[in-house]
């Protein structure tokens, strides 16, 4: 399942000619929050760059932001759910944990306790100023502590491994710019001690649209579930919105939802064949539907049968989380004792 990893990791090849000069280390998180299931804008958006950059050697460090989803699940039986959901998915669609060390943020004590010592040099402006809080506030929810410290928290996550590169999307640049503020006080107050991490908005395969022509999101209810039943994924390309133009009349591949989602996943000659067939009016939409669906199986039925085997098996995700936390607490261990000498909390 290689989709078009190829593509991408020749991109980053590029970008090392003048961007980077050593294997980086990247850092990103998945707040199990909502639904665990992932969707075909997941993939195409993040996981498959993080897919490219294992290929590459970058050394990845993933983790599952459960501390974070406590914010907004209050379903103990629903966070475990969407805790392994969310890991199985990225295991089945690709991530070596032999490769990436992957793990759960609850697993590592050091992160809290970085982040009260992060509360300390924090300013309350900072966390005022946050997109995400005043965002959720606006729209009717009442904030918790929880909410509010979020920033510090994840300043914690990813300043503890002292990552190069934090890919995002633009709803979380701020986020990463908080963190940076947070290393800048620390560091101006107690010496050099963190790194500041670059911020990096996927390419634009992240603008992946939904079945009804916006962006793909859960929110919008217009998503291809990755690892839904096979009826849920029928039904969701089928539903695909077009319009009312009759089988046998030409049509434009450039405006069309199905071919542009055919698109991320099928290979260049296959695009332009599809593509030949839409302007001489050689198929209708469903006809198109048809084809689509025919690709999402050829994908991604491998990693679907892998997940459910995970699904099954959630003592094998157990494994692989108690095997990434030990991993990175060899570097947030490392980190977060250098921290208590400076700050005072233990001896120099």
């Amino acid at each position: 399942m290689c989709l078009n990893v190829s593509h991408i990791l020749s991109e980053f090849t590029k970008k090392r000619k003048y961007r980077y000069t050593l294997f980086m280390r990247i850092l990103s998180g998945i707040t199990p929050s909502g639904s665990g299931r992932l969707h075909l804008g997941n993939y195409l958006g993040a996981i498959q760059q993080f897919i490219a950059r294992q290929q590459h050697g970058d050394e990845l460090f993933i983790f599952v932001a459960d501390w974070h989803a406590l914010t907004a699940v209050h379903d103990a039986p629903q966070l475990q759910r969407n805790i392994y959901e969310v890991a199985a998915a990225y295991i089945a669609l690709g991530l070596d944990p032999a490769r990436t060390t992957l793990y759960r943020q609850s697993d590592i004590a050091d992160i809290p306790e970085l982040s009260w010592i992060f509360g300390t040099v924090a300013s309350m402006g900072l966390l005022e100023r946050a997109h995400a809080y005043k965002d959720k506030v606006a729209h009717g929810i009442t904030p918790s502590v929880g909410l509010f410290t979020y920033p510090i928290l994840m300043a914690a996550d990813i300043l503890i491994v002292r990552p190069d590169i934090v890919p995002v999307g633009k709803d979380q640049k701020q986020h990463i710019e908080i963190a940076r503020d947070i290393a800048t006080s620390f560091n101006a107050t107690y010496g050099e001690t963190f790194k500041l991490p670059e911020h990096e908005i996927p390419a634009e395969v992240a603008t992946v649209p939904g079945t009804d022509g916006e962006k793909m999101s859960k929110s919008y209810g217009n998503t291809i579930d990755l690892f839904g039943t096979d009826a849920e994924l029928k039904k969701q390309i089928m539903g695909i919105k077009t319009d009312s133009t009759p089988k046998g009349s030409p049509l434009d591949p450039d405006t069309c939802i199905v071919y542009q989602l055919y698109a991320h996943l099928a290979t260049p000659e296959e695009k332009k064949t599809l593509a030949d067939q839409y302007r001489r009016g050689a198929v209708g939409y469903g006809d198109a539907k048809n084809i689509l669906l025919a690709k999402f199986h050829e994908i991604f039925d491998g990693a679907r049968a892998r997940f459910a085997e995970l699904i099954a098996h959630p003592d094998e995700i157990d494994a692989i989380f108690s095997a990434g936390a030990a991993r990175a607490r060899t570097v947030t261990h490392t980190v977060l004792a250098e921290v208590r000498k400076k700050v005072g909390l233990t001896a120099k």
